[in-house]
């Protein structure tokens, strides 16, 4: 799984339809409003890096009122969700 996470500027009087619009396109798995510089957080989850190149230049960049998008790659996921499954593959804690 390839997780890329998209900071979006979009036209202040459309950021509700934009994030809505967005969380409806194929691999966007979360989009949050945020504070700061942003306005929108994407979350993009897809099985092949190559997948990426389609879901955000391709579909979330040409989403109407989309001013600017910043994205950055995952390399490796640390939430605590995944961790306590890879410790616990295979291992038989009733002893």
């Amino acid at each position: 799984m390839v997780t890329a996470i998209v900071h979006i500027k979009a036209d202040v009087d459309r950021i509700p339809e934009v994030a809505q619009t967005i969380a409806e396109l194929d691999g966007v798995s979360e989009v949050y409003s945020i504070t700061g510089e942003f306005d929108l957080l994407a979350m993009i989850r897809v099985e092949r890096y190559e997948e990426i190149a389609e879901v955000i230049p391709n579909r979330l960049n040409k989403v109407a009122g989309v001013t600017h998008t910043e994205t950055h790659i995952a390399f490796r996921t640390y939430s605590r969700h995944d961790l306590e499954a890879a410790f616990s593959i295979g291992l038989d804690t009733s002893d």
